[in-house]
């Protein structure tokens, strides 16, 4: 996104407080790097008004500001900006008002305007034997010699990837949840996976199969000390006893997508959140109820677990209008 330089001192400082807000109430990095941005814009575009106190903020501005973004032209694709898009703007602002509100800077009323349509934001979703391939590519046989920790590099690596998969899919966690889970988040002796850094900063506990609970046990007790031997309490580690970053974990993903050997698979658009798609989906399709699918994903409301229902319907059309044309 392109930088937009502020003049205003005090729109650069509410740019930086209001960044560190998200990062106190345990938003993803991506979240925290992406909505100052977008508030950004929405600063500059003030400036040009000739507004540069935060007094003069209001939602008639923000509502000006958002309306010129819908009539904006997508530079790269023509037409305008999709929805997604522009429910990240609406997000921002929506969070900017919640930011200014809870800090006493400004008390704004609540923006009231109306989400955009989603285009059945799902796409590519991985099939439970897609999910089978993936998992069954962390078992490979290698040859190579033990080292002085008593396993091979490639076998550490394949009880972390297997329990990296755990945590994504059959956990349903998100990026940034993952990326800060630790080793004592992880209640063994109760079959629970404690969620610290969800978003909004909220926790739940996600229950553990007993297969799900091996493969962190093997990884933990048995690959994680090849890693690292000091004091870090991350649960993923990289070989040099570091936390394991998300741009991490989504190359040995896309490695071990690789690694199946499934043309139909590789030509998918995977990311790390695709496996907390599939594994929602999979769980409505096989009759879980929609309210527990809501608490195991930890959703706020049923709305964000809904757009799985429209999605599986949706798949259904396609197949039925299909199969009219066999």
């Amino acid at each position: 996104m392109k930088q937009l330089a502020l003049q205003s001192e005090a729109y650069r400082y509410i740019i930086a407080s209001f960044k560190e807000w998200l990062q106190t109430l345990g938003y993803s990095r991506q979240i925290v790097y992406q909505l100052p941005n977008y508030i950004q814009e929405f600063l500059y575009y003030a400036e040009s008004k000739g507004y540069a106190g935060l007094f003069q903020l209001d939602n008639d501005l923000m509502k000006e500001h958002y309306y010129r973004l819908k009539e904006r032209t997508n530079q790269r694709r023509g037409g305008g900006l999709s929805p997604a898009y522009l429910n990240k703007h609406l997000e921002a602002l929506q969070k900017f008002g919640d930011y200014l509100r809870q800090n006493g800077r400004l008390l704004l009323p609540k923006l009231d305007i109306q989400t955009e349509a989603a285009r059945h934001e799902i796409t590519d979703l991985l099939t439970q034997e897609e999910i089978k391939q993936i998992f069954a590519v962390t078992q490979l046989p290698y040859e190579q010699k033990k080292n002085d920790k008593g396993m091979v590099f490639y076998e550490a690596m394949q009880l972390r990837d297997k329990a990296m998969l755990t945590v994504f899919y059959s956990c349903g966690m998100r990026r940034n949840e993952v990326y800060h889970l630790d080793i004592g988040d992880i209640i063994f002796e109760k079959h629970l996976l404690h969620v610290r850094k969800a978003k909004g900063y909220k926790e739940r506990f996600v229950p553990l199969t007993q297969q799900s609970l091996q493969h962190l046990q093997n990884y933990l007790y048995d690959a994680r000390p090849y890693f690292t031997s000091d004091k870090n309490e991350a649960f993923f580690v990289t070989h040099y006893g570091k936390r394991l970053g998300d741009q991490q974990m989504f190359l040995r993903l896309k490695a071990l997508i690789q690694l199946t050997g499934n043309a139909e698979l590789m030509q998918k658009n995977i990311h790390l959140h695709t496996l907390r798609h599939s594994i929602a989906t999979h769980l409505l399709q096989n009759g879980m109820k929609l309210e527990r699918i809501k608490d195991f994903l930890g959703h706020s409301s049923l709305e964000s677990t809904q757009i799985y229902t429209h999605f599986i319907e949706h798949e259904k059309t396609n197949h039925y209008e299909q199969d009219i044309q066999l």
